[in-house]
């Protein structure tokens, strides 16, 4: 750059000196017209002239070029010094390994250390990215190219090493060129741990609820409700002591927690204890108080943090409580949830949402009812409810079924046969041309958006109800306008029975109506033996009272004698893992096998010494895979570890892309797993 600066000057220089010249020449050709005497004068004159200017611009380009030669010198210099004396480490190194040089800051740096290992491993990141610059740019490498490589930790410290490379020489034997690499190793470990630092005194907040604090103060003496809250606050304090946390009570049964980031990790190594701790709380009457917890780290201030937990709290409560949940990093892990959900014996709720679901019918230009993929009897049995419910209403009403589970076709079949339902009952394509931004999307025994019949209708409007009872997963409709989630009831075909018992309007179910709702109570409740209530019983009283004929629902659920020899060959195959748990695998690939699996699971159960049950089927596409429980075992948590869900006693799960044994080695673990933390 100095020389070009200078040879301009230079050359503006000798430019002006011309125009001097020809001036004068000019002057001189005046006069000697004038005055023939002066010719042989001013001849001399410019001559004289001539050879001054020479001389002198000769002058001027050697100082020039030698105040050039000066500059370049003590540039160089400099620049050598500068590379010479880097305060950071600096190595010069090709890349078959050979270190050409290193700097003084180097050889301190790194004098107690073997760099060597750290330097191979370097170079070889250094020539994936010279190919990778030859696939992009084509030839060969000839200019200086800039190189950023990651952080590498040595010793002690965290180093950025970065750079530059440039083709050095050609190994002519085998044809390949080396390069010469730059390296400076740029300290940042200080850096790092202020950014850690930053990090982990980020604050999280959270909520905790006391999961059936109601039933609580119900059913204990009013003498006793003051001892026993003291109690479990005293163990909130406790507990948010250890991890210098703030708890606030806000409600009657809530309290929000703040906490410094750095302190989960402690928390999931102690899988939130305190929900145990508050299992053991002695209370009269065989109660035992539950806690659901919610913590999240995600969001730009504390207030998106605790819009969060709010969330997430739901997720736990609809889960059945007795859990904790920790959002970071965009995913939820999941604590506890070992207890039985309790059943919330006030119908109160149930009264509200079915004038409020009657509302918003009224508001609708149409209702579409629509159940989970391989429909069952229970999401069967609700939709017909719904059905019923908004007909009485007077609305134009259709029930999706595009898939069915083994032996529900012929009850499907059986409600064809009357007129009413031949229209009622559409596939996919028809309920997407019936729903419109005010049509009512009415969504039974699930709130899965990835498993209801007809992905595609909850993006069609947004006026949904949810009615479910399953454990709520993280895979929940969020955009619900109204939700019926109980997790305590035994069957989606439960909760539709007492919204319909607390209509205001006089319902007449029909005959395959109200066999579709008991039949649907019956087959989650497994013949009114698990997870089966005060509020069940009623339920399938009221039923009873429209006239159900029992002994014709027990019908439905008889198994041919083929299917039969299926379930009996996979009990006799059955093994049993960690003493207490039945397993078997149904390796037939069958359409129906989710069917006959769930049978053997149950059948497996009636074994004794068993508490648990799991059997893996083979539906062609994917691995199917049912878990049932007596409630001494968790199944929902050991399926969800698999992408499945349900509840304690029962459970399922789906999974694509592995083979029986892979599934089943993955289940093995999961339960192994499972036992671990109960164990801690």
């Amino acid at each position: 750059m100095p020389n070009n600066t200078n040879r301009k000057i230079f050359d503006k220089l000798i430019s002006k000196t011309k125009i001097y010249l020809v001036i004068i020449a000019i002057l001189l050709t005046i006069i000697c017209v004038y005055e023939a005497n002066f010719i042989m004068p001013a001849i001399l004159i410019y001559a004289l002239i001539l050879m001054y200017a020479y001389w002198t611009n000769s002058k001027r380009t050697a100082e020039l070029s030698e105040h050039i030669k000066d500059l370049t010198l003590t540039v160089d210099s400099a620049a050598k010094s500068t590379l010479i004396n880097s305060p950071f480490p600096l190595v010069i190194i090709e890349t078959d390994g050979n270190i050409i040089w290193k700097s003084s800051k180097f050889i301190h740096e790194f004098a107690n250390i073997d760099v060597n290992n750290y330097l191979n491993n370097i170079v070889k990141e250094i020539k994936l990215e010279i190919e990778r610059n030859k696939e992009d740019k084509e030839n060969e490498i000839k200019e200086q190219k800039d190189l950023i490589l990651k952080q590498v930790k040595i010793g002690e410290k965290n180093y950025k090493v970065v750079g530059e490379y440039v083709e050095s020489k050609e190994n002519n034997k085998k044809k390949e060129h080396e390069y010469m690499t730059t390296l400076y190793f740029i300290d940042e470990t200080e850096y790092l741990e202020l950014q850690q630092n930053y990090e982990e005194s980020k604050l999280c907040v959270g909520i905790i609820m006391i999961d059936n604090y109601e039933e609580i103060m119900q059913r204990i003496p009013d003498e006793e409700k003051p001892i026993m809250m003291a109690q479990i606050e005293k163990s909130l304090y406790d507990w948010a002591t250890g991890f210098e946390g703030l708890i606030i009570k806000s409600e009657r049964d809530t309290f929000v927690v703040v906490l410094e980031q750095k302190y989960i990790a402690k928390l999931e190594e102690e899988k939130f204890h305190i929900l145990d701790q508050i299992k053991e709380i002695s209370i009269p009457g065989k109660l035992q108080s539950t806690l659901s917890i919610a913590i999240s780290t995600e969001g730009n201030s504390n207030y998106e943090k605790y819009k969060t937990a709010q969330a997430m709290i739901d997720i736990a409560l609809g889960r059945g409580g007795d859990q904790a949940i920790l959002k970071k990093d965009g995913k939820y892990t999941f604590f506890g949830g070992r207890a039985q959900e309790v059943e919330k014996r006030t119908k109160v709720k149930a009264r509200i949402v079915a004038h409020a679901l009657e509302e918003v019918i009224l508001e609708a230009q149409n209702v579409i009812v629509m159940g989970h993929t391989n429909s069952d009897i229970d999401a069967i049995g609700a939709s017909l409810g719904i059905y019923r419910l908004a007909k009485t209403i007077g609305k134009e009403v259709y029930i999706v079924n595009e898939t069915a589970s083994f032996g529900l076709d012929s009850f499907i079949e059986n409600a064809k046969q009357e007129e009413e339902y031949k229209k009622a009952i559409i596939g996919k394509q028809e309920a997407i041309e019936k729903t419109t931004p005010e049509t009512l999307l009415v969504v039974v025994d699930t709130h899965k958006t990835s498993y209801v019949e007809v992905p595609e209708l909850l993006e069609k409007t947004n006026k949904i109800v949810i009615i479910d009872h399953h454990r709520r997963s993280t895979d929940f409709i969020e955009n619900a306008i109204l939700t019926f989630h109980e997790v305590y009831a035994s069957s989606a075909c439960e909760l539709v029975t007492e919204l319909i018992e607390y209509s205001e309007n006089d319902i007449n179910l029909t005959e395959i109506e109200t066999e579709g709702l008991y039949a649907g109570i019956m087959m989650d409740t497994k013949n009114f033996t698990f997870k089966t209530g005060v509020r069940t019983f009623e339920a399938a009283a009221y039923l009873r009272k429209c006239g159900v004929d029992i002994i014709k629902v027990k019908k439905w659920f008889q198994s041919d004698l083929q299917t039969y020899h299926k379930i009996s060959e996979i009990i006799a195959n059955a093994e049993i893992v960690n003493e207490t748990i039945g397993l078997s695998i149904y390796d037939k690939e069958d359409t129906n096998c989710n069917i006959i699996c769930a049978k053997a699971a149950d059948e497996l159960l009636t074994i004794s010494d068993i508490t648990a049950s799991f059997v893996i089927g083979n539906l062609g596409d994917k691995i199917c895979i049912s878990g049932r429980s007596i409630g001494d075992i968790n199944v929902q948590v050991i399926l969800e570890k698999l992408g499945g869900g349900g509840h304690i006693t029962l459970a399922g799960a789906q999974v694509e892309g592995k083979s029986i044994e892979e599934v089943k080695q993955e289940l093995i673990n999961c339960i192994n797993e499972y036992f671990s933390e109960r164990a801690s």
